[in-house]
């Protein structure tokens, strides 16, 4: 049997083809060692056909089809030309040998190619690809290494511009930053407190919080001026009056040195230094909640924003996560204690990075580690799903959620907690229910647009004819021509009135056979100002038809 070997190389597609097997023998080893040597690996395999990319964008689109395990439409019409005709009914003579088991399987749905993919097929592909410049003539040297460098590049460039929204490194980054700042922001504070302490030592006993003790610091700058004229202002500042009076009191009586004016100024620089740290801290943590919500909005529901960021870089990624089974993501960040407890024998750690979620405090010490791997099997089930699903939802997070806190429930009082099936069967159907809204209100929204477009304005009087300038109103002359149209055709009807009342019979016309009901919608419609006959005159009217009937 025929062995044809297809080679994606990042000029274009090669098709080889191994004869001379039977004195080889498919020996793995006897290929291996036949490699190296060109002369060996020239005779027993040859290149049968070759058809380039036309361009490097097609290249590419070429390279992602394949490392997706599709066929395209090219390499199609390229293997029916060059293969064998396979005919129905009878078993081909020939096999076709790739790199891709999956591309495999799509060639021989679609041709009815059968393909192979073995390490007998990989060494004679290694052979091809250490030889195929010598294949192809008139090749310069260098040109395959372009070709395959700009490929890489491309193909690289493709895969890190994918889906832009939902790239998760800008999460690492943050929280690392995150983390970053709120130790640079302690020891700062730290160092305001203790430098401020020289002047006004009391007042670090009176306000805790940093970010409050560096603006009150600035606010105050030297504590000698400070009096009730400034008991407004640093009311605004610390936001409570007591406290505020207990400043002022203790820098009367404080025992801090006098600064001189440059040392003060330091201080104010680097108190404002330390706020705009900490107002930027805020902003930065907006952001993280922010991303956390567009990439892992179901973990972040399930664990919190925070929570879920360190779990995703800790990891490396949001998709290396997805990977890790529940009980590795229970001890991320306890390797060291892990391969300890490894070392001496002793007890391994029950959580690594979860320990900071609400769920392991609320629970009992007993509690606690089973509390753990409950929300590591829950957290590996949210990351999964933002990894996978195109949707982006929380339902699913708000669901997993509930479970955990039924758990604690059933942990505390003994209350038996749903099945994940039915929970899961839930969570599914809410977000076919939003999906099904979402497709309702679309076309309604559309409906009311066209009902908009199509209902037009009745004061409108201008068109726009060919994008000229809009067209004027009907003129003065227009009108009065209108005018006395209408006063003729009034006076033509009242004087017609008596002479259709003669002949009538039965309200119709003898000549044209039409009622009067008609005449009389037709003149209410084209003449507005007509005048109608009085209710005496219709009566008598109605008596003589009587009389004459009698």
């Amino acid at each position: 049997m025929a062995l044809y070997i297809l080679y994606e190389s990042a000029s274009g597609y090669g098709l080889l083809l191994a004869h001379g097997l039977d004195e080889i023998g498919q020996n793995t080893e006897a290929v291996r060692s036949s490699v190296t040597d060109l002369n060996r690996f020239g005779k027993v395999v040859k290149l049968a056909a070759f058809s380039p990319f036309e361009s490097a964008l097609d290249a590419l689109n070429q390279c992602n089809a394949v490392s997706e395990g599709q066929m395209t439409d090219e390499l199609r019409n390229f293997l029916e030309l060059t293969l064998p005709k396979v005919k129905e009914g009878k078993k081909p003579k020939f096999s076709l040998g790739v790199a891709e088991p999956k591309l495999g399987s799509h060639i021989y749905e679609v041709t009815k190619i059968p393909c192979q993919s073995n390490e007998f097929v990989l060494e004679l592909l290694r052979g091809v690809r250490l030889h195929f410049d010598r294949f192809i003539e008139n090749l310069k040297p260098g040109d395959l290494e372009k070709a395959q460098l700009g490929l890489g590049h491309s193909y690289s460039r493709a895969k890190v511009k994918f889906n832009v929204n939902r790239v998760d490194n800008m999460v690492i980054q943050a929280i690392f930053l995150l983390d970053t700042l709120d130790k640079d922001i302690n020891s700062f504070s730290m160092r305001v407190r203790e430098w401020y302490s020289w002047h006004f030592p009391e007042l670090a006993k009176i306000v805790n919080d940093n970010y409050l003790y560096a603006k009150v610091a600035k606010h105050v700058d030297d504590k000698s001026q400070l009096s009730e004229d400034k008991l407004d202002g640093l009311t605004d500042v610390v936001g409570d009056e007591d406290k505020a009076r207990e400043i002022i009191e203790a820098a009367k009586a404080s025992m801090g040195q006098d600064l001189s004016p440059i040392d003060l100024i330091n201080v104010k620089q680097f108190a404002q230094r330390v706020m705009d740290l900490a107002e930027y801290r805020k902003k930065l943590y907006d952001y993280l909640v922010a991303k956390m919500n567009d990439i892992a909005p179901n973990l972040a529901t399930l664990i919190g924003e925070v929570v879920g960021a360190r779990l995703i870089s800790h990891a490396g990624s949001l998709t290396n996560l997805a990977k890790c089974p529940s009980s590795t993501l229970q001890i991320l960040g306890a390797e060291k204690a892990l391969f300890r407890a490894l070392k001496t024998r002793g007890n391994t750690p029950k959580y690594g990075l979860i320990f900071h979620s609400s769920f392991i405090g609320r629970a009992s010490t007993r509690n606690k580690g089973r509390m753990a791997r409950y929300l590591a099997n829950k957290c590996s089930i949210a990351s999964r799903i933002d990894c996978f699903l195109e949707k982006n939802t929380t339902s699913f997070g708000e669901k997993l959620r509930e479970q955990v806190e039924e758990r604690l429930d059933f942990y505390d009082k003994g209350v038996a907690p749903r099945k994940n099936i039915d929970v899961m069967k839930s969570a599914i159907e809410t977000v076919q229910n939003k999906d099904s809204e979402m497709e309702v209100d679309e076309p309604s929204a559309k409906k009311s647009k066209k009902k908009k477009s199509t209902v037009k304005p009745e004061d409108e009087p201008t068109t726009i004819v060919n994008g000229d300038a809009p067209e004027e109103p009907k003129t003065e002359k227009k009108k009065k021509k209108k005018e006395k149209r209408k006063l003729e055709e009034e006076a033509e009807l009242q004087k017609n009135e008596p002479a259709e009342n003669a002949n009538g019979v039965n309200g119709f016309n003898a000549e044209d056979g039409t009622s009067k009901k008609k005449k009389k919608k037709s003149k209410d419609e084209n003449m507005e100002d007509l005048p109608v006959p009085s209710e005496g005159k219709k009566k008598k009217k109605k008596k003589s038809r009587s009389e004459d009937d009698e």
